[in-house]
């Protein structure tokens, strides 16, 4: 779900703080990527983009979408790691049901639709994050010498977003704006200019402009983000993030706001559900040693990368070998 409405705040009251740049202008820099959102990105893809399996029924669409995005990075030397997410908190429950019954209809909707073109649609909507998708991507990453995370528990953006404070890793790629809550120092979105056709170009937004422009200390946004409405906590009736943002500056905090503005329907168990979000928020803040974590090293294997895309994804082998070959020389 993200943080409600958050990009259209920073837009309108921070825009400086949000800087279009030319992917090429990162090179020698390193970046976490949120796996889970990439991944739900690449299988989803752009709308008129069916879904693909191989002869074996494998649905193909993350692995093709991943090959192309990875190698568009790694060719102009930018180090990537991915951090996958491990056992969600359990106050995310509600979250998780919804999305998986939203799946369930979608699906349901992909089996009654007459036209090709509904179905397609449906089928795509009903799609999540399997095991095997995850292993599937696993086998890509350690083919293509990509080191990656995957922790017993927790969301990988705030894995990804603390190790951006840190200065373990220079950006965090992700189009999640929960990332934003956690704190994270730089983020790295898909151009949000809608004027900008060209795919190598990147926003990255800047979380230190961000809290300054909208005259906000970091505990005010955290408050702020949740206000909106996010994964932990829900949407209040009538507020959304341009009231949310005028609550907070008033108020300060969500306890205030509870305590001393009745205009607002809050569940009754408001404030315990905030308490837990900003848990979840400030779960890994300060705590993570780079030691400590299981970082899945590999050494880039292309004969293994070639075998594996041509032959299990089944991809378009000319299309590979030329991938390959052109970033050759980059591509260490």
């Amino acid at each position: 779900m993200g943080i409600k409405g958050l990009t259209k705040i920073i837009t309108k009251y921070s825009p400086d703080s949000i800087h279009s740049e030319n992917l090429y202008k990162l090179s020698g820099k390193k970046i976490a990527v949120d796996a889970s959102l990439l991944i739900y990105k690449q299988l989803k893809g752009a709308p008129n983009v069916k879904v693909f399996r191989n002869s074996n029924g494998k649905i193909t669409n993350h692995i093709t979408g991943l090959f192309y995005k990875i190698m568009n990075y790694v060719s102009l030397n930018i180090e990537l790691i991915f951090i996958f997410d491990g056992k969600p908190p359990d106050n995310k429950q509600l979250c998780i049901d919804e999305r998986k019954e939203k799946s369930k209809k979608s699906l349901e909707e992909a089996n009654k639709s007459i036209s090709e073109e509904e179905k397609h649609k449906h089928e795509k909507n009903s799609l999540r994050i399997t095991k095997e998708i995850i292993n599937d991507v696993k086998t890509l990453l350690k083919l293509m010498g990509i080191p990656y995370i995957h922790p017993e528990e927790g969301e990988g953006e705030a894995y990804a977003s603390e190790l951006c404070r840190i200065g373990y890793v220079d950006y965090v790629l992700t189009e999640d704006m929960d990332t934003m809550a956690y704190g994270c120092p730089k983020l790295i979105r898909k151009c949000i200019d809608k004027s900008c056709k060209r795919n190598d170009i990147i926003s990255i937004f800047d979380y230190s402009k961000i809290i300054k422009d909208l005259e906000l200390n970091q505990e005010e946004f955290l408050d702020f983000c949740i206000l909106c409405g996010c994964d932990y906590c829900p949407v209040v009736p009538r507020i959304g993030a341009i009231t949310a943002l005028k609550l907070i500056k008033k108020y300060k905090t969500i306890d205030n706001i509870v305590l001393k503005n009745n205009n607002y329907d809050f569940p009754k168990d408001y404030i315990d559900q905030v308490n837990c979000a900003k848990y979840n928020f400030k779960r890994y803040k300060g705590s993570i040693n780079i030691e400590d974590l299981n970082i899945i090293q590999s050494v880039k294997d292309i004969n293994g990368l070639k075998d594996f895309l041509i032959k299990e994804i089944e991809m378009n082998e000319k299309r590979v070998n030329n991938s390959i070959k052109k970033y050759s020389n980059t591509y260490k």
